[in-house]
């Protein structure tokens, strides 16, 4: 455990996105207060009254494309009030028509109007009559409308784009404000993220070595709790594993001692049954001391080292070989695990002698997939039941149905690949194959580099 515990999780989450909106909305309140506003739009009354003549657009001195369009209908919108009929007479006299038949509306922003003058930004929008209509001039966005003969309605506005040139700067300015604020953000969510992550790795590294020291992570509240909930986790399991391997021991050391007692007392049974009786005794201490193997095995603690487990399965491959049998490697990939030497020879051992003990033949090949080293041991025999698969690997449950130790074993060989798979974060599985017999397929993590999986090897 470290120290005291630092600031919650939650509130340094909360922290960061605070910090980002902060920032945005400071650069971008920058931005609003200290560049100018974008200057209007001006159009004369005579641009809109060419316009409506020839019925075609046209670009204004001083503002925008004005478009043209015939509709159904007037336009609805907000009017000018009670000072709008000058502009009406103003753009009537212009083309020759009654003021009666022209519709102005304005469109938000409200229109902007200066007769005369240099252009000003009236609180309230208005219009007064002018010396000429060529000194009536519209600020912003409107749309102005004539009545034609048949019905329908000429309508004149500016060209209205999606986004205005001032909105895109603005939004330019909020973009580079984001790009910029990324970095920080990034290197703040790494800080917050590393300590989940190392939690991971070391939890992780707990399947691969049940004896790891306890956990040792700096972050937040909620991770230093974790990380004692997890310490207190694993010493538990530990102490709890620890005893029930010891006290099968002692049961099976203490069986021992029985079991000789019981063999010097058949010395004085009927011969028939005398030898009924030894049988079934050294059976016993078979399995007596495949159980004090299999306790050893699992209580002794021995350093993890880089193994190359392609060169161990050749290895095993060629002694069974030597002794006579059909024993080979088809083909394998450099796959390098940290593991127990000891432990992981027994391992491909006992899948080898199965193979031999329960078919004619072992054929095994080593390869890495998705992280993971995977040896497989194929056999020619009967395979298994798919109902007996999973207590094939129970202790003492032999496969082969005879009492005979020759042939069915003590039943531990499985149970010692599994826990041994086990122990060093894998697992081992069994199949039986399409053209016969049985594939035993153990899967074992690769070794870590710098907290990864070393990469597969080419």
């Amino acid at each position: 455990m470290t120290g005291a515990p630092t600031t919650p999780l939650f509130l340094q989450a909360l922290g960061l996105v605070g910090a980002t909106l902060v920032a945005v909305f400071v650069a971008t309140t920058l931005v609003v207060l200290n560049v100018p506003p974008p200057a209007p739009d001006i159009y004369t009354v005579s641009e809109v009254a060419q316009v409506m003549r020839t019925g075609k657009p046209a670009q204004a001195a001083e503002g925008r494309m004005l478009e043209v369009r015939t509709v159904d209908h007037p336009p609805r919108g907000v009017g000018f009030g009670r000072r709008h009929a000058a502009f009406r007479t103003g753009l009537a006299d212009l083309l020759k028509i009654n003021p009666s038949q022209i519709v102005l509306v304005q469109n938000l922003p409200p229109l902007m109007i200066s007769i005369g003058g240099p252009p000003r930004f009236p609180r309230r929008p208005f219009l007064a009559a002018a010396a000429s209509p060529d000194q009536t001039v519209l600020f912003g966005s409107f749309r102005a409308a004539v009545r034609q003969p048949d019905g329908r309605w000429l309508t004149v506005s500016p060209h209205s784009n999606l986004i205005a040139p001032w909105q895109q700067r603005i939004l330019l300015v909020v973009a580079a404000t984001v790009v910029a604020v990324i970095p920080v953000a990034w290197w703040f969510a790494h800080r917050l993220a590393a300590p989940i992550t190392a939690f991971a790795r070391a939890a992780e590294r707990f399947g691969r070595y049940p004896d790891a020291p306890p956990l040792d992570i700096k972050g937040s509240s909620e991770i230093s709790a974790a990380v004692a909930a997890f310490n207190v986790m694993q010493q538990r399991l530990k102490r709890y594993v620890t005893y029930r391997t010891t006290m099968v021991g002692a049961i099976a050391h203490d069986l021992r001692t029985p079991l000789t007692r019981l063999r010097f007392r058949i010395e004085s049974a009927p011969e028939d049954l005398r030898a009924k009786l030894a049988s079934d005794i050294d059976e016993m201490e078979a399995m007596v001391s495949a159980t004090l193997a299999f306790v050893q095995d699992s209580t002794h603690t021995a350093s993890r080292t880089k193994l190359e487990v392609s060169s161990l399965l050749e290895t095993v491959m060629d002694e069974a070989a030597e002794t006579g049998a059909d024993a080979a490697v088809e083909w394998s990939e450099r796959t390098v695990v940290d593991g127990d030497p000891i432990a992981l020879k027994r391992l491909v051992t006992n899948l080898v002698d199965n193979a031999l003990k329960f078919g004619s033949r072992a054929r095994g090949r080593v390869f890495c997939e998705s992280g993971m080293a995977i040896v497989e041991v194929d056999d020619n025999g009967p395979g298994v039941p798919e109902s007996d698969i999973e207590r094939a690997f129970e202790p003492f449950h032999r496969l082969e149905g005879s009492r005979s130790r020759e042939t069915g074993g003590a039943g531990l060989g499985l149970a010692v690949v599994r826990a041994i798979a086990r122990g060093h974060g894998g697992e081992v599985t069994l199949e039986n194959r399409a053209e016969g017999g049985l594939r035993a397929r153990v899967s074992l993590p690769l070794a870590m580099r710098g907290g990864f999986p070393a990469p597969r090897p080419a």
